[in-house]
């Protein structure tokens, strides 16, 4: 029986590779708590296809965890369980460490919420290696073009501004600056869980955004974050309608929009809110903006009235807007922005 090259390299793989030692999942990751917000997470680049469900582990309340390198996965899953039991991450980590015969090919970091940080870089990681534990995060990295890639990571979290995924994105950002994997770019992921757990589970984990294969992921993934605020604001201004408070929802759209001037669907919610609340002429603007590029967005028109009550029962109104697109009404978006 002959076999495929691509089997060949499968057995081999299987051969060379003694038990214990995982995967390979080469990467750069960091994992960090937000001091002011208590919001815990991990951000990871690696040139591995879907890195995502492999390396970053977090759990709200409990704290988060990056396992990589020659990787067992099941460091995210256990890490977490003993931070939830009350050890700390450098007890979590180091008793884990301690019971794995694999560990030598091991890179770990983990965070608790008390903001307890600890990381761990087999002597086997495959060079360069290491990582560098700061206060309240970690970057660690293997397999790297050169040794300043992780430092380059810790310095730029230093020094970012914004909120957990601004920080933990410019770590990405300045670690690939830096050479990043010596192999290139495929998949990069990120995930932002609350401090504090409650029982609105959905609520409490914050971000989880995957970029599984891509020859610029760590770009994707800042685009991919932008959208996630951008429907963010779309989210609050809808609040804003239910909750009456006109002003908030006409700057919640707006600042949507700001963010994803290119994303229909985001301009035309703003249409809709705005001529609900009598901003009429501002949102003609938009419902002509979206006509033009996107026409299909004009059937969803007379859905919106009668008992869904997004917009006016109006035969008249509602033509006006079926009419946007046709119309040369004299409008200016900067008056309303």
């Amino acid at each position: 029986m002959r076999l495929s090259l691509a089997a060949l390299v499968l057995l081999a793989g299987a051969i060379a590779t003694p038990a214990g030692a995982g995967m390979p999942v080469h990467t750069f990751s960091i994992v960090a708590r937000d001091s002011l917000t208590g919001d815990m997470g991990v951000a990871v680049q690696s040139h591995y296809f879907a890195v995502g469900p492999v390396v970053p582990w977090a759990e709200p309340g409990v704290g988060a965890v990056a396992t990589q390198s020659l990787v067992e996965i099941a460091y995210g899953p256990k890490g977490l369980a003993l931070m939830k039991a009350g050890k700390s991450a450098p007890d979590a980590l180091a008793e884990l460490v301690a019971a794995d015969s694999g560990r030598g090919g091991r890179q770990v970091a983990m965070v608790d919420t008390r903001g307890g940080v600890a990381a761990y870089s087999g002597p086997k990681c495959i060079a360069d290696a290491g990582d560098e534990v700061g206060e309240q995060f970690s970057a660690q990295a293997n397999l790297m073009a050169n040794v300043k890639v992780w430092p380059a990571m810790a310095k730029a979290y230093r020094a970012a501004k914004g909120d957990l995924a601004e920080r933990m994105l410019q770590a990405l950002e300045a670690a690939q600056a830096a050479g990043g994997d010596i192999r290139g770019q495929q998949s990069a992921a990120i995930v932002i869980v609350k401090g504090t757990a409650s029982d609105r589970p959905w609520a409490d984990r914050i971000m989880d955004l995957r970029v599984d294969d891509s020859p610029q992921p760590i770009a994707e993934l800042r685009r991919l974050v932008t959208a996630w605020r951008a429907y963010r604001w779309v989210d609050r201004g809808d609040s804003c309608v239910t909750a009456n408070d006109l002003p908030g929802a006409q700057k919640a759209y707006a600042e949507g929009a700001r963010l994803a001037p290119d994303n229909m669907e985001i301009v035309f919610w703003e249409a809709v809110g705005l001529f609900s609340v009598g901003q009429e002429d501002a949102a003609m603007s938009l419902f002509m903006t979206v006509f033009q590029r996107e026409p299909r967005w004009k059937e969803l028109v007379p859905r919106l009235a009668g008992p869904v009550g997004l917009l006016p029962n109006d035969k008249a109104k509602l033509d006006r807007i079926l009419a946007a697109d046709r119309t040369n009404e004299s409008l200016n978006k900067k008056q309303y922005r």
